[in-house]
């Protein structure tokens, strides 16, 4: 006697969902380019003989170099908190990763007009606006990555509980409001702009609240189950 006959597996919506091992290791070694890539724009100065002079009016490519290194920084730092908690990847999710990539591999440009905008006392706005339009729109992708992985936990892993999958969440969309905001302010004050972008990388160093479950252990007294 033969058993009762299987139903054939439904594929997936968007194709065949992959280990996002290999995302992961792309996306980091086009970060790691886009990182390196921002000292470029820091030049030695030509006149050697008031050197002191020469390397403090550097200043606006150093104030450019600090704030995209510390916010790229902040990008891969997400980029691994989500993807640690991703266990599939399907074709959408590596059409937006590569989107993501594209606004990364971006920035060294972005930040080379903001310092060439306040060495030249011109157009600062502009090149505060460019900058934030830039982290803007990854913090947008952050957000559309996380809703589809999320979506009927179909990517997500089984270990992340419902308040880590919140708590995610809502960090990224506190991003989008932050850089939003920060970008808004640096097109009327680029200063303001600047300040907004720093407090942002301070405060998203910050580990994500209800990510990981809080466990209260008792000394010399193990959990009950």
């Amino acid at each position: 006697m033969t058993g009762p006959a299987r139903e054939p597996e439904k594929p997936a919506p968007f194709g065949i969902e992959r280990d996002p091992a290999r995302v992961i290791a792309f996306s980091d070694a086009v970060i790691a380019i886009a990182i390196t890539l921002l000292v470029l724009e820091i030049r030695p100065p030509h006149d050697t003989r008031r050197l002191p002079q020469g390397l403090a009016a550097l200043w606006p490519s150093y104030l450019a170099y600090v704030v995209t290194f510390m916010l790229i920084g902040q990008v891969w730092a997400n980029h691994h908190i989500m993807f640690d908690h991703i266990r599939r990847a399907d074709r959408v999710v590596l059409f937006l990763n590569t989107l993501l990539l594209m606004d990364i591999a971006f920035l060294p440009f972005a930040a080379s007009v903001l310092a060439e905008a306040f060495r030249d006392g011109h157009g600062q706005r502009t090149a505060v606006l460019l900058h934030g339009i830039a982290f803007e729109l990854a913090a947008v992708l952050f957000n559309v990555i996380w809703w589809c992985a999320r979506h009927d936990r179909r990517l997500l892993s089984d270990t992340l509980h419902e308040a880590g999958v919140t708590a995610i969440g809502r960090r990224f969309r506190l991003a989008l409001v932050w850089l939003g905001a920060g970008t808004v302010s640096g097109a009327v004050f680029p200063l303001l702009g600047v300040v907004v972008f720093c407090a942002f990388v301070i405060y998203f160093w910050l580990p994500v609240a209800g990510e990981i479950p809080k466990v209260r252990r008792r000394r010399g007294h193990r959990e009950r189950p």
